[in-house]
């Protein structure tokens, strides 16, 4: 099975920042209970947009996309995003005016050293 990245980017409002950690702190510890769970990053931008806002790109790496459809499950199907055990999933547990854009992704090459 090939493995499945779900990178969120995030914009935050100023003020919201703390706020939009700990939500994402709370998803990531429901996350690492989950069966397939690999393993999440959380990126920070070094710089703020002209209104003042800051953005994040968080990503969570599943042992497969149907390990990632069996914890959002539901959350497909509703406007809430909520899976069968009440988690807001697909970014939708961030409060307004947070801006979640979900994306899922596989990887096609990569780059680095090794050594």
């Amino acid at each position: 099975m090939q493995q499945v990245s779900v990178i969120n980017t995030i914009l935050v409002p100023p003020g919201m920042e703390a706020e939009a950690e700990l939500v994402r702190a709370q998803y990531v510890e429901y996350f690492s209970q989950q069966q397939g769970f690999v393993s999440s990053t959380f990126y920070q931008s070094l710089n703020r947009e002209k209104d003042g806002s800051i953005k994040y790109v968080n990503t969570v790496v599943w042992a497969s996309y149907a390990h990632f459809e069996q914890v959002v499950n539901k959350g497909f199907e509703n406007l809430a995003g909520e899976n069968s055990e009440g988690m807001r999933v697909l970014g939708k547990g961030f409060p307004e005016p947070i801006l979640v854009s979900p994306g899922q992704y596989i990887v096609i090459s990569q780059q680095g050293n090794t050594g």
